[in-house]
Order: C-alpha cells, then structure tokens, then sequence
C-alpha cells in the first residue's frame, strides 16, 4: 500500500525503527518528527541527541556497541579537553562533535533548527524528511530525591540513580510545533503514524506535551501505531521502567498502552510477552520488537505497516 508515514521518535530505540521504515519505505515516504526535550546547551553548543540517533540511523552511522554516537569514534578531543581539567562529565567523541560544531554554528547564523537539520540530512544523503518537534525550546526536567534536575544532568550526569518524583516539560504549552510536522501529520496520503518505541516519559510525552502537535496525532487521516519500548518488564536501554515504578505505575506494557490511549489505535507488544490487558479503544498486537540487525528493523517496520494497513 503506498502513502506516506510519519514517526515520532526518541533517540537509540525509535531511531532503530526509523531507520527500518527508511529501509522498507520509498525515499520521500517517510517524516520523522524527533523529541527535543533533551537539547541542551554544552561547552558553548548545542546539543540535540536525539535528533543526532535519528540523523545517525539514517545514515548508516550508529555506533552498534555503545548504542549511540558514531560509529568508528575517536576520542582525541575529550583527552585533550581532560588534560585542561575541562568539563568532561558528557563525552563528545570528534565525529559527533563536528555535527554540534555545525549546528551551533547555523543557529549563530539566524538558520532555525529545523534548517540547520535539513542541511545535516543533505550533507549525508538521508533522503527521509527529519523534523524537530518545535524550533522553540522544550526542556524535559526531573523533580528527584536531589530536587529538580535538567535531562541531562540527571540522565548522564547522575546515571539515572536519583528517585524521580515528577516530570515536567517546561516550554511546552507555549513552543509552537514545527508547522511542517503538523502539516505531515494532516496529509491526506497519511498511510501510517508511528510512535516508536521509545521512552514514553522522556522522549514522546514531550512531543504530545505541545497542544497542536497532541491535536494533530488525535486528529491524524490514518491509524496511530504504538511500539512498546518495554519487554519482559524492563526497558533495553534507558529508564522507563524504572521510572514507571517511581511514578508508582504498574511496569509493563499495560501501562505504556494506556500512556497512549486516545491517540494509538494499536498497541504492539513483544512478541516473547503476552499481550496487555484491556486498553479501551486500543487493539492489542504483538510483533518481534527487538532489532539487533537491519534486517530486524525492516521486519518490524513491515509488521508495523501491515497493522495500520489493517486497521484502516
């Protein structure tokens, strides 16, 4: 079935499945609209992971062991950045650097986010449409045994270890989503939206933090597909669970399908899990969601639009 298909995307873990629907996809199918909460500002830069995951998906440069980052790093800058007693508590390998170097560099220039990515998209031949949720800072805080802690610092800086309390999306109810993401989510060939399967509290709850862009998921022309990023009651990378159970929900994959009711019409679990219970107006589905491979990415991208054609 042909049509065009929009993702909503966090960093490592929807990034892999964004790279699987580019590899099952014509080129011009696909939009990716990508959580910016976790931008921030360091050394001088600006930084965005998780549009970088995306970026680096997309291009075939990932780094397969460490998970995120370039494939192939080099580390000379931080040595040297360690020998000035400089801040070295968020690594930037020398390739990844070069893309903050450059996007910072746009923005000082007037070029908004969304352009200076495109440009990045360009320069390495991803032929998939890569959005910013908003050109307007988003920032994801964490309320924490330590008091409120910015992303970063309480992802990196403190490992995840401090008990969170709250989050909250500050700059959310008055950044404007980038008209091109609401626009790709109103298109009338709208075949599919994904929502991948990231940390539904960190990287796709900012997103849906945005009025407009909330309203544009609910209102989507075309089914809404939900992948989990939890199986076998933990996450493969990042904190879901744990957050779950500090927030005082039920770990698993029950609780992620009622994190997206109203706006998921299915909800995909693992296929070694069984399914969730009862979500209202949420089908439930199973699919093997862990992408080790590339082949593995395009297997699940391709289940995932079988599901959305079939709930047409």
């Amino acid at each position: 079935m042909s049509g065009h298909v929009v993702a909503l995307s966090g960093g490592v873990g929807g990034a892999k499945l964004v790279h699987g629907l580019g590899l099952a996809l014509p080129d011009a199918s696909l939009t990716a609209i990508v959580n910016t909460g976790d931008d921030f500002r360091h050394l001088g830069l600006h930084v965005s992971p998780d549009i970088d995951s995306v970026l680096y998906a997309l291009a075939g440069l990932s780094d397969p062991e460490r998970g995120w980052g370039r494939r192939e790093e080099t580390w000379t800058f931080m040595t040297a950045l360690k020998g000035l007693r400089g801040e070295t508590w968020f690594n930037l390998g020398d390739g990844d650097l070069a893309m903050h170097v450059e996007r910072s560099w746009r923005l000082s220039q007037g070029e908004t986010l969304a352009q200076a990515t495109a440009r990045a998209c360009a320069a390495l031949g991803i032929h998939p449409r890569v959005l910013p949720m908003s050109d307007q800072p988003v920032r994801t805080r964490l309320r924490t045994d330590e008091g409120w802690l910015d992303f970063q610092d309480y992802f990196v800086g403190h490992q995840c270890r401090p008990r969170v309390h709250e989050i909250a999306y500050e700059g959310a109810e008055v950044a404007q989503a980038l008209p091109a993401a609401l626009e790709a989510l109103a298109r009338p060939d709208l075949r599919a939206v994904v929502i991948c399967p990231s940390n539904p509290f960190l990287s796709i709850e900012p997103m849906l933090a945005m009025p407009a862009l909330r309203a544009a998921l609910a209102n989507a022309p075309a089914p809404v597909i939900a992948v989990t990023p939890i199986i076998g009651g933990k996450a493969l990378k990042g904190p879901a669970a744990k957050l779950m159970a500090e927030l005082g929900l039920e770990v698993g994959n029950e609780t992620v399908a009622r994190r997206y009711a109203g706006l998921a019409q299915v909800f995909v679990a693992d296929s070694s899990d069984p399914l969730p219970g009862v979500v209202p107006g949420v089908r439930m589905a199973q699919a093997q969601t862990i992408m080790h491979t590339d082949d593995d990415r395009r297997m699940l991208a391709e289940a995932v639009l079988a599901l959305a054609d079939a709930a047409r």
